[in-house]
């Protein structure tokens, strides 16, 4: 899985990298799950409509035998032919369909009914004859061999454990009745593939796995694609850190201009820092309008300090609210009791000052 530039495809595949491929048509199925199928299904509809089969085949014959009675018979009536184009379309047709409708059913639950006409479009790279080459001894090749050598190991092996089973009675038909031994036939075909196909549908269950596997191993990415998929889709990492360093510092300078409206500001005492402000006719609850954590925090009570804003040392408040609150959100209603208490102390002193003066 070596790139050109020398970058191996170690990444699994991005989310647009698995929608692209299936907008190519870029999927994958198991073939031999869609065998397996389509035989079960094709057989079963035989058997079903075999006594209509065998009673069109019978009236045919006899249709075709009493109009040969003569040597110009069948120049003269050039009917007869449609008559039997029709009676093979009847005895074949459900059976096509059949087949048909379960080959898309099959495909359709495996890609999960993916159309993509991309694949008909014309590809110059399949025409390289070393392509095909390397593709003939290719890895996958070596499993498909390997699977055929299964499948015909398996198959071998179950007409040789019928025909050891079935042998003797299959040699006394020849003195049945047509009917008896023809139904007995029909019924050791039927068995026969049922354990086909139970072991074949095994053989497609490990080649689904390996199909799957095969597929996300051939988008697997090398690091430079993913961080290059990264750029086009979510834009350049290193311009949005930048960006997002500079909303951090104008929210932050929105914020510190807030400071000088602040009633109250409680630290801990230089770890936290909350500024909070309440104002009864436009709020429900006291409102943080700032809030820091070291550095942050002495920059809020430094310049609550040049505005003259009250600050008091509260170790479990101040931590509490900075792990609670949100800047520009009024405070949840357990800290309504410390609050309350502290701004009413606030009210206290500065009506206190105020007669005083």
């Amino acid at each position: 899985m070596a790139e050109a530039n020398g970058q191996e495809k170690t990444e699994q595949p991005t989310g647009k990298r698995l929608r692209d491929a299936r907008k190519e048509g870029n999927v994958f199925q198991s073939k031999d799950a869609v065998t397996v199928v389509m035989l079960l299904g094709v057989f079963y509809m035989v058997k079903i409509m075999l006594p209509m089969i065998y009673r069109t085949a019978r009236d045919v014959t006899l249709h075709f035998f009493s109009r040969a009675v003569t040597d110009n018979a069948l120049s003269a009536s050039p009917g007869i032919y449609l008559y039997m184009a029709l009676a093979m379309l009847k005895c074949t047709m459900p059976v096509l369909l059949v087949s048909m409708l379960l080959g898309i059913l099959a495909h359709g639950v495996q890609t999960r009914f993916n159309v993509s006409f991309q694949l008909l479009k014309p590809k110059f790279s399949k025409m390289n004859p070393i392509n095909g080459i390397k593709k003939m001894f290719g890895v996958k090749k070596l499993v498909d061999l390997a699977k055929n050598l299964i499948k015909i190991a398996l198959l071998l092996a179950l007409l040789y454990n019928l025909l050891k089973k079935d042998l003797v009675q299959v040699s006394r038909m020849i003195d049945m009745n047509i009917y008896v031994s023809a139904g007995h036939m029909l019924e050791l075909v039927m068995d026969l593939v049922v354990k086909v196909s139970i072991a074949f549908a095994v053989v497609a269950f490990f080649d689904y796995l390996y199909q799957k596997w095969d597929h996300m191993n051939n988008l697997k990415m090398t690091k430079q694609e993913v961080k290059e998929e990264f750029k086009n889709t979510e834009g350049n990492p290193e311009i949005k850190g930048r960006i997002r360093k500079i909303q951090r510092q104008m929210a932050m300078a929105r914020m510190m201009q807030q400071v000088p409206e602040a009633d109250v500001i409680v630290r801990n005492p230089t770890h936290f820092a909350v500024a909070l402000k309440y104002d009864p006719d436009k709020m429900g609850a006291p409102m943080v309008v700032a809030k820091g954590q070291d550095h942050v925090a002495l920059r809020i009570v430094e310049i609550g300090e040049e505005h003259g804003v009250f600050i008091t040392e509260n170790k479990p408040l101040a931590r509490a609210l900075y792990a609670s609150c949100e800047v520009d959100r009024e405070i949840p209603a357990e800290f309504y009791g410390a609050v309350a208490e502290l701004l009413v102390y606030i009210y206290k002193l500065n009506h206190r000052e105020d007669m005083f003066q």
